[in-house]
């Protein structure tokens, strides 16, 4: 047997994994390259094997760095089923559908204002393209053994995270392999804890936030904080969100804050389309998570939820105090990018980011202080307050990984960390073989292990 980690290595996008046994080729997550321009130049290469030679694809969640490239893999020839939760097929659909939106409306951008570097800019995957994933999902119950290759067993097991989320353990050639995907807080405002493997021969642990604990703070009093210095101030307060689970999370203490009395009376916004699908999933399948069907009602109340882009171009018009939630969560794309180009250069404006910023993004660029980013060709001066609140990761961290691992009742033979630049993942290594004295290695980008 064979495990290739062909993305998901050494960065925390493009989760690829290949498993290659004498009968069948499986990848557990199909995701995209986000980042630096030479990790999103790779979502453009071919994989290292033929998509059709793939008998089928493991979905541990619906991000765009775990399903992001399913588009491309089925366009070149990729004919086998994509395994995953029914939370999980109906986030995948918004966030691929999504995902080709922007990828279109930025190429026809670049194209109409000629700002790309190519003769024609094109998309990596079309509208059409994304659409056509939908026929090859196929649904699996949570926590049963399923098989989904010739004698080849996986259970799906919740992994907190976003709805949907969970870690995979598969059965085959009488060993266990088990992937975490993104594995989600002990504490999370919305999710329920993670399930723990209970045995593994070999285990593939993500590792984001391996060198960090997040902030013992009360993270509603933080936010009350910031929302009300920037309104103070007669500002926006722009909420880069990323449209499942971190919007929903951000929307819910909000809603809590203000029916506490402790925010201002002033519009709350969400605008950002699938964040709005999202909330309807979420309303689908209470049970993965901890809010009631009263409590999504009456927090969706409280904002107005934008859907046609017309609104946008008036919010950003209006120049009165308000508070906005818009995609993408790194502000890599979406509708958060035309506010950034109103009110990024006011001193008055504040940004709070939310969730992890991976290297690369204009996100990670403005936390570690660029003072100024470019948006569609042009650059936009940095004057607004920028902020972060760690504590509404939706990534477990440090204390939360290892104790992901506590409940093993065997020593594997080796665990690899995956999904995670090399700092984090190499601390995180120590940390493991310290605590717990389990063989622990860090893979880089297109090594390949036999098992």
């Amino acid at each position: 047997m064979k495990v290739k980690f062909i993305g998901g290595a050494g960065t925390v996008t493009g989760s690829k994994t290949l498993i290659e046994t004498e009968n069948s080729r499986i990848l557990i997550d199909c995701g995209l390259f986000q980042g630096i321009k030479s990790l999103r130049e790779l979502n453009w290469d071919a994989l290292p094997i033929l998509p059709s030679t793939i008998d089928c694809v493991l979905l541990t969640h619906g991000h765009l760095d775990h399903c992001g490239w399913l588009p491309r893999l089925i366009s070149q020839g990729f004919n086998g089923k994509i395994y995953c939760t029914s939370p999980t097929k109906s986030i995948a659909k918004l966030v691929l559908l999504d995902s080709a939106k922007i990828q279109e409306e930025e190429a026809n951008r670049a194209n109409k204002e000629q700002y790309s570097k190519h003769e024609q800019a094109e998309p990596l995957y079309t509208v059409e393209q994304a659409q056509a994933v939908t026929s090859f999902f196929k649904i699996v119950p949570p926590n049963t053994a399923v098989e989904v290759a010739n004698e080849i067993t996986a259970v799906f097991e919740n992994a907190g995270h976003i709805i949907g989320a969970c870690s995979i353990t598969l059965t085959l050639d009488g060993k266990t392999l088990v992937f975490s995907g993104d594995i989600g807080r002990d504490d999370d405002v919305l999710m329920f804890p993670p399930t723990k493997p209970v045995m593994a021969d070999y285990l593939f642990l993500e590792s984001t936030y391996g060198n960090k604990l997040h902030p013992d703070l009360d993270v509603k009093s933080e936010l009350e904080t910031l929302i009300n210095r920037g309104i103070k101030q007669k500002g926006t307060v722009i909420i880069p969100g990323f449209a499942v689970e971190r919007a929903q999370s951000v929307m819910f203490l909000l809603w809590q804050l203000k029916t506490e009395g402790r925010i201002p009376d002033i519009p709350y916004i969400l605008d950002s389309p699938m964040g709005a699908s999202a909330l309807q999933v979420f309303l689908e399948y209470l049970q993965w998570h901890k809010l009631s069907a009263d409590d999504c009602h009456k927090m969706c109340k409280m904002f107005t939820i934008v859907s046609e882009f017309e609104e946008t171009m008036r919010i950003i018009d209006n120049p009165e105090p308000k508070v906005i939630i818009a995609a993408s969560g790194m502000v890599t794309g979406g509708r958060v990018l035309s506010y950034f180009e109103h009110y990024i250069s006011l001193e008055k404006t504040m940004i709070i980011f939310v969730g992890y910023q991976a290297e690369g993004t204009r996100g990670r660029k403005l936390l570690e202080g660029a003072h100024e980013i470019k948006i569609y060709g042009n650059y936009y001066t940095v004057r607004a307050k920028i902020f972060q609140i760690e504590g509404l990761s939706a990534h477990g961290d440090q204390k939360d990984l290892l104790n992901w691992l506590s409940a093993l009742k065997n020593t594997p033979k080796c665990i690899y960390l995956v999904h995670g630049e090399n700092l984090p993942a190499d601390e995180l290594r120590i940390k493991i073989q310290n605590q717990y004295h389990f063989k622990c290695n860090v893979p880089l980008m297109g090594n390949e292990i036999e098992i």
